[in-house]
């Protein structure tokens, strides 16, 4: 009787640590460098591919969970699209955009263990969407803040094995902020937070709780051609830290509130006067709870069309 009632409370505790691995819908990685900076007036688009993969899954005390196997991972390709007006509003720009998301692999996934996570399918994901995002060109500092919403146009299903998307609506409160120590803007020190609640999930009782990402790195510019300054290398380190703030709603049994922190590099090449930049980012996992432990690899490129024109010098 000693050993069932054991055995059951092994279960039990499991179970609670697997439920406990819903992730929220902002992928932490996407920012980095340059975090508070709006490109400018014109139409801008990016493209940044992600991939992660983790093959540890932590406890509520950042323990790992032992005899799980395989592998929890998935790629996110974001098709970023923003337009600029060239007139100001308030002295800074407005400057809405929107996420179109293709994925293949379980974004948001409720942890049954690591293979079992990996089960989702691919396709469309959910859309990011900034309706209201205004962005200010300062002498020392680059800045944004905005009001966003995350649409569940991902393919989801209660129980299903191949769900793209979380299936639910999500509302975030972002803002970035790129502050130049150096007087030639050469230097920069950045961060971007993001307030992240959530509505409740399609066919279930479940809201999922509310979160908080920071993503923030440190950069230093050096130029490739010191005299055109037409082509600049930017190094940085980065870091992304991301926690639960409230308890999910629906849910009777007490599950332990995940958080995952990361450390990593950037490197960026830009063009300024084409209106051109690509990016790479790799960040480690250093520390999670109640979350799985993995790796993060971001790259991409973005170009802007200037409307107007930039002036030939």
């Amino acid at each position: 009787m000693k050993r069932t009632w054991i055995a059951i409370a092994f279960v039990f505790c499991i179970a609670t640590i697997c439920f406990a691995q819903q992730k929220p819908q902002w992928v932490p990685g996407q920012i980095g460098l340059n975090a508070g900076v709006t490109p400018d007036p014109g139409f801008t688009y990016q493209n940044l591919a992600m991939n992660y993969s983790a093959n540890t899954l932590n406890d509520a005390n950042g323990n790992r969970v032992p005899g799980l196997t395989g592998t929890y991972a998935f790629w996110l390709d974001e098709n970023i699209f923003m337009f600029v007006p060239k007139h100001k509003i308030l002295g800074g720009y407005f400057a809405p955009y929107a996420s179109v998301n293709i994925a293949n692999g379980s974004l948001v996934a409720d942890f049954a263990g690591l293979g079992t996570a990996n089960a989702g399918g691919a396709g469309l994901a959910d859309t990011f969407v900034a309706p209201l995002n205004m962005g200010w060109h300062l002498k020392r500092v680059d800045f944004s803040v905005g009001y966003a919403f995350m649409a569940p146009t991902g393919r989801y299903t209660a129980g299903a094995s191949n769900n793209v998307g979380s299936g639910y609506w999500g509302n975030d409160l972002i803002s970035g902020t790129t502050f130049y120590i150096t007087k030639n803007k050469g230097t920069s020190a950045n961060l971007f937070i993001d307030y992240e609640g959530h509505g409740k999930k399609s066919g279930t009782k479940i809201t999922p709780g509310q979160a908080f990402t920071m993503e923030w790195g440190i950069g230093q510019v050096l130029p490739l051609d010191k005299k055109k300054m037409t082509k600049l290398l930017q190094l940085g380190f980065v870091g992304y830290d991301q926690w639960q703030l409230t308890a999910n709603g629906g849910v009777t049994a007490r599950v332990p509130f995940y958080s995952v922190h990361a450390l990593g590099f950037q490197s960026n090449f830009i063009a300024p006067k084409k209106g051109l930049s690509f990016f790479f980012k790799y960040y480690g996992e250093i520390d999670a709870k109640a979350h799985p432990l993995g790796r993060t690899i971001v790259f991409g490129g973005a170009w802007t069309l200037r409307i107007p024109k930039a002036e030939k010098s």
